[in-house]
């Protein structure tokens, strides 16, 4: 029971929920970049809500099955076609579709975002490392010995018990206004002036961005006390200010410790949106305070459950 990767496309992983508790060993939390998506992936093809799932930037892989009777999704803003008895079909997100031997499935890319997700009914056969399917490519933990998804690899597949049920939901990547973010630790580092900037002008995704950080263009950060700080603890949506002034946002794969100051942190409920902003994205930011961050994430988790419960 496998699939037969034939292209693997951009960085192409397996990705769970992410590793807890291994910040002090330098291990990242890791995980799919859009926890909302991964989430809906598993429920559509019936596998438990830590199950992994296989994530995908940009160009999508394509596979040929080597089973009867997979279950498949897609999901993501992404277009893809699958072959089925020597026919082409165009793929619908969020919709699962049967595949059979040596049928093919051909994720082509994805639109106007950066990632997608793939998976089939019973999920993959793969061991977790350090108690995740996670996959961190510059530490070479996680599942297929902590590497990309390359060509000519036979992805194992486990038994699916289930019966075989035609799900699908209607559902869309939220599009952004502005990204709410709360004061860093950090803030009072930075002139009145450029605090001002940071959240009245317009910042612009650039193609320095990958699953540890994405780098912004725009108006440059005054840093009035230090530029380099002890290093300290990281987290995902960090906003961390090097020399030259121009922000980079931690994410998934980020280091474990960061010694630029800290302007801000993106909340929560907002990180699934900004992760899916491709280079040359338009980025604002608004401050909010802490409390306000709470409610948001309590909305963005009440949303999450509402739309599992619908599948």
């Amino acid at each position: 029971m496998s699939i037969e990767v034939i292209r693997p496309g951009i960085n192409t992983t397996f990705q769970d929920r992410g590793r807890s508790n291994l910040y002090h060993l330098g291990i990242p939390f890791s995980g799919a970049m859009d926890t909302r998506n991964l989430l809906i992936t598993n429920k559509l093809v019936g596998n438990d809500k830590n199950d992994a799932v296989i994530e995908f930037a940009l160009q999508g892989p394509k596979f040929k099955v080597k089973q009867n009777n997979i279950n498949c999704v897609v999901t993501g803003n992404v277009s893809f076609t699958f072959k089925k008895n020597s026919k082409i079909y165009n793929g619908e997100c969020y919709k699962t579709f049967d595949l059979n031997n040596n049928d093919e499935i051909d994720i082509i890319s994805t639109n106007n975002s950066m990632y997608g997700y793939f998976s089939i009914s019973g999920g993959f056969k793969i061991e977790k490392k350090w108690n995740s399917y996670s996959t961190h490519l510059r530490s070479k933990v996680g599942p297929n010995k902590g590497d990309k998804i390359v060509e000519n690899d036979i992805l194992q597949l486990n038994k699916n018990v289930k019966p075989i049920i035609k799900k699908s939901i209607d559902y869309s990547n939220s599009k952004i206004e502005f990204i709410r973010v709360i004061k860093g630790t950090n803030f009072d580092y930075f002139s009145k002036e450029s605090q001002k900037s940071f959240f009245e002008s317009q910042y612009q995704v650039t193609n320095l961005t990958d699953r540890m950080g994405m780098r912004l263009d725009g108006n440059k950060l005054n840093n009035i006390k230090s530029e380099n700080i002890k290093s300290e603890g990281l987290i995902k949506g960090v906003i961390q200010v090097p020399p030259d002034g121009k922000p980079i946002i931690m994410l998934s794969d980020h280091g474990t410790i960061g010694g630029y100051p800290k302007i801000g942190v993106i909340v929560s409920a907002d990180y699934d949106k900004i992760v899916q902003l491709p280079p040359m994205s338009k980025i604002k930011f608004k401050m909010i305070d802490v409390k306000s961050a709470e409610k948001l994430f309590k909305l963005y988790s009440m949303e999450t459950k509402n739309i599992l419960d619908q599948i």
